[in-house]
This record gives C-alpha cells, sequence and structure tokens, in this order.
C-alpha cells in the first residue's frame, strides 16, 4: 500500500516528503484529540487511525497552506479534523458496506461489531466539530459543516443506487464528488481560508481538490477489476459485492455486445461475485478499463492546470507531482 506522508522521508522525491514533518504534528494532534474516559472510544479510533491510511486529505490541507504561505499552527488542529471526518465516514461506510478487510486488515466492523464501529464514528464526527470550534472561523467551520452534510447526502444516493445497472456516467460522478471528491476540496479550500488567500485561489484550490479526489476516487475503481488484492488491502470484487454500478462496468456495458451487457447487467443486479472473472473479462475485453483511466486522467489533468494557478513553489510542485503520480498507484 502507498505510504502516508508522514513515514516518508524527506529529500526522498515523493511529491508528499515535503510535509512529512509538518504530518507528524498532525499525527501528534490526532493522538492527543483521540484521548476520552471511555476506553473502547479511543482503542476502536485508535485501531483504524492506526491502520495505515495515505492521510491524503490532511495532507491537501497542508500542501496549500504551503503554497500560499501560510505557517500558523492552526493547519495541524484543522488537517487532523479532516483526517476525523473521512476516518468517521470509513467506520460508516464499511457497516453499511459489511466490508471485511480495509488496508489489509479486518476491518473495525469486523473486529468490534457493527454498533461499536458507528458510536465511534459518531465520535469522530463530534470531536471534529469541537476541534473546528478552535478554530475561531465561521468561514472554516461553514466549509466544513457543508463538505460533511454533502458526504452524507452521497453516502444515501450511493445507498440507492445499489443494483442499479441503469445508473450512467453523470449520476456516478455526482456520488463520487460528494462521497469521496468533497471532502478533498474541502480540505484544499480550508488551506487558501487559513492564508486568506484571494477569491481567485481559494477557487483554484478547491477545484485541484475536487479534480483531484474525483481522479483518487475512479482509479480506485479501476483496481477493483484489475488491482492486486494484496497491495490493495482490500477484497477485490467488493464493488460487484455490494452492486455499486462504477465507471468501468457503466463503460464496459455502454461499449459492449447485448449478451456481454446482459451478463454485467446481472452481476450488479444480483451481486454475485462467482460472476467476478466472467465481468472482469468483459471489462477488459470492452476497453473500459482504458477508457476509466482515460477519466483518471482527464481530472489529473484538471487538477494540475488547477494548481499551476498558484504561487510558484515547491509546495505547487508537489500539488501538481501529486496529480500526476496519481495516474500510476496500485493501491
Amino acid at each position: 500500500m502507498s505510504p502516508s506522508p508522514e513515514t516518508i522521508p524527506p529529500g526522498s522525491g515523493h511529491p508528499l516528503a515535503l510535509i512529512a514533518q509538518d504530518m507528524r504534528e498532525v499525527d501528534a494532534v490526532i493522538a492527543q484529540r483521540l484521548h476520552t474516559s471511555v476506553p473502547l472510544v479511543g482503542q476502536v479510533a485508535r485501531y483504524i487511525i492506526d491502520a495505515g491510511g495515505k492521510r491524503l486529505r490532511p495532507a491537501l490541507l497542508l500542501l496549500t497552506c504551503g503554497a500560499l504561505g501560510f505557517r500558523g499552527a492552526e493547519r495541524f488542529n484543522l488537517a487532523a479534523v479532516v483526517e476525523f471526518i473521512h476516518t468517521a465516514t470509513l467506520l460508516h461506510d464499511d457497516v453499511v458496506d459489511d466490508s471485511k478487510l480495509r488496508r489489509g486488515h479486518a476491518t473495525a466492523n469486523e473486529t468490534f461489531g457493527n454498533p461499536a464501529s458507528v458510536l465511534v464514528g459518531d465520535f469522530l464526527y463530534s470531536r471534529a466539530f469541537q476541534m473546528m470550534v478552535d478554530a475561531r472561523s465561521m468561514r472554516v467551520m461553514e466549509v466544513l459543516a457543508e463538505a460533511t452534510n454533502v458526504i452524507a447526502e452521497g453516502e444515501v444516493m450511493q445507498l440507492m443506487n445499489m443494483h442499479d445497472a441503469s445508473l450512467d456516467e453523470a449520476a456516478y460522478l455526482q456520488v463520487i464528488r460528494s462521497k469521496t471528491a468533497k471532502l478533498f476540496e474541502a480540505s484544499a479550500r480550508v488551506g487558501a481560508i487559513l492564508a486568506q488567500a484571494p477569491t481567485e485561489l481559494e477557487a483554484a484550490c478547491a477545484e485541484y481538490g475536487q479534480a483531484l479526489g474525483t481522479a483518487f476516487q475512479v482509479v480506485d475503481d479501476v483496481l477493483d477489476y484489475a488491482g492486486d488484492a494484496a497491495l490493495m488491502g482490500k477484497n477485490l470484487g467488493d464493488d460487484l459485492r455490494e452492486g455499486k454500478t462504477t465507471l468501468p462496468l457503466i463503460f464496459a456495458m455502454r461499449r459492449g455486445s447485448a449478451d456481454q451487457k446482459a451478463v454485467v447487467v446481472e452481476a450488479i443486479e444480483t451481486g454475485n461475485t462467482q460472476m467476478l472473472d466472467e465481468v472482469v473479462s468483459i471489462v477488459r475485453a470492452t476497453g473500459a478499463l482504458d477508457a476509466t483511466r482515460a477519466a483518471a486522467e482527464q481530472e489529473a489533468q484538471r487538477a494540475m492546470a488547477a494548481a499551476r494557478r498558484l504561487p510558484v513553489s515547491p509546495h505547487t510542485d508537489s500539488c501538481i507531482q501529486l496529480a500526476a503520480q496519481l495516474l500510476t498507484r496500485q493501491s
């Protein structure tokens, strides 16, 4: 799996090496704010946070702060906030999806049970909102509160779309821009707000985050049909089991023969993972994976174009490099 920023040595050439020390500061905030008098809360939260995530959302906040010249300590607190929000969504997602594996480990719901996972997710949301108040910025609270609400809407939209083979590309994008890309967008925007950047630079940061988050999710959907389970740290075919009509399947149904489309439709509607090999063959034969990768590249190019509107700096270069490398990720 991809390393998290705080484990990347400075000077390594990785796009997140520049903020490795900053991420250690964020980890210190996370450890401090996870303190609670209820042992199970800390145990479950620590379990998923320590499971080796990429920390991309807090990294975006730190990179945009750096690109716009903001060095205040508030950035560490708010980077921890977005990680808490993200972790809460993971806890709830895994319960809804009945997932067994995440980042190569048993999910929290598999280890501690569904009730504990849901309630600790609620704890992380409420702790994040407590920490937002510390920033004493109504603008920051507005952006993060809206993002949290949109993410919840995206989760419900995805639930409504389960096992619906008629889902089209526009509806798919609406879900992932709400469910995944919104927190990327908010993280980058908060960096600009902290830096008191002018409107046009805040808009560039937000567009960068949204495009990067969209590309990230599209690549993730490719890897569910073309990845390596050991590298991914999750079971391949989970999307199919859950009845998710992702972009590779949308393109396969659009490009395939009537018989091929019928197979994919049945697999989506029934969630039959025994059909996975056949579906993967159709996805590959129709060129759906290449078409999906092209869609991810288009979003990554949009992210890079937005980043180039920021002041020239090593942090901006890292934003551009991060978008470029996203297309080659294997986990």
